[in-house]
């Protein structure tokens, strides 16, 4: 019993109700001027819905007016882009003003029709109730007076139920309107993947640089040394930061965009950073640097930085070779390093993961893993 009622708790159940009466105070209006022609408001609304904006307003009295989140992605407000967003929105108005009928008829009819029962009973038979052709007024009729309640109870939510079905079938989003939504969520999800690579490419390699640079500082005992490793400690973890802010600017600002982001030009700071490390490296930049497209540098340069990092976590002050290449198609990017017990196999580590998905993302490929006695990262990331 209780679950039968509950609707009567919901605020839904009234605003539905308001919803389908709407349209029929226009009816009411028409009736009132030209009560002979009380089809032509249905004819009326044919027109009305073919405009685009019609489907966006009916779209946002449906989300308020319908449903319990006032969101509801199930109906779309964005106005009529196709005919057949038109044809929809056409649909639509009918069904409401059909329900609206039903609605109004039901609101009118049945509770006249049980005062009338109580009347009836009572021994006043009335001789305007279409739907009560009694002649002979009996006391029994008084127990039929609550049907035609229940009888509104049940119409009003059913119709209720009936018009929100109706509103997400026919004002729901279009398939290109649903595209466009996969699609973005899609590059939200991609945009989250690449902060995440951002955060582990940047900070990682700054806290690795910091627990390499002060583990070498206590073991030299070294108060020149410590210095220098303390000085590299600091500009490691300044320019963390300002990757960081980047990052946050990001999270902060959808539209941010990514020129803000380090790229190749400044591969120098990177191999700085590995040298007060203790990595010996042996760089050879040929080609233009700065003439390399935008994203293809920046991806480039977190190539470069997830690398390094992993020769410091993993092998240590160890020779690197790196070897950086601007040709007329392509971008080849070489780091090598002796093969140790550390170093990770192929396939293991977040870090090789995510070079070889930011190269894929670019179109282009990665080779990791162990070649001629050494660790090996070599990517090849087109120009075009």
């Amino acid at each position: 019993m209780a679950r039968l009622l509950r609707p009567l708790t919901r605020g839904t159940t009234y605003t539905r109700f308001v919803h389908l009466w709407v349209p029929m105070l226009a009816v009411s209006v028409w009736l009132f001027i030209v009560p002979s022609t009380p089809w032509a408001p249905a004819l009326m609304v044919l027109p009305l819905g073919l405009l685009p904006a019609v489907r966006r307003g009916e779209g946002v009295q449906a989300q308020f007016m319908l449903t319990r989140d006032a969101r509801d992605p199930a109906i779309s407000v964005a106005p009529a882009a196709t005919w057949r967003d038109r044809l929809r929105t056409v649909l639509w108005l009918e069904a409401r003003m059909v329900c609206g009928w039903a609605v109004v008829g039901a609101t009118v009819w049945l509770p006249v029709t049980a005062v009338d029962l109580v009347r009836i009973s009572t021994g006043h038979v009335p001789d305007d109730n279409p739907f009560l052709p009694v002649s002979h007024p009996h006391w029994a009729y008084a127990l039929l007076a609550p049907l035609p309640l229940i009888a509104l109870y049940a119409v009003v939510v059913g119709l209720g139920e009936l018009i929100t079905a109706v509103a997400r079938g026919l004002l729901g989003p279009s398939a290109a309107e649903r595209v466009a939504a996969l699609e973005e969520r899609t590059e939200q999800l991609l945009e989250r993947t690449r902060i995440a690579r951002e955060l582990h490419d940047s900070i990682g390699h700054a806290l690795t640089v910091a627990v390499v640079q002060a583990g070498a500082a206590r073991a030299a005992g070294d108060p020149v040394f410590t210095d220098r490793a303390l000085l590299a400690i600091e500009d490691t973890g300044r320019a963390a930061l300002e990757d960081l802010e980047r990052v946050l600017g990001v999270l902060r600002e959808s539209r941010r965009p990514a020129s803000g982001r380090p790229t190749l030009v400044e591969a120098d700071r990177l191999m700085e950073s590995a040298r007060a490390s203790g990595a010996k490296i042996d760089a050879d930049l040929t080609g233009p640097l700065e003439t390399v497209p935008g994203p293809v540098s920046r991806e480039g340069y977190r190539i470069l930085q997830e690398s390094l990092t992993n020769v410091l976590r993993h092998a240590g002050s160890v020779p690197v070779r790196v070897r950086i290449a601007v040709e007329s198609r392509t971008l080849s990017l070489e780091v090598r390093n002796p093969l140790t017990a550390e170093t990770p196999g192929p396939g293991r580590g977040s870090g090789l993961r995510g070079i070889r998905e930011r190269a894929a993302l670019l179109g282009g490929r990665a080779r990791t893993g162990p070649d001629h006695g050494d660790w090996q990262v070599h990517v090849e990331l087109p120009l075009r």
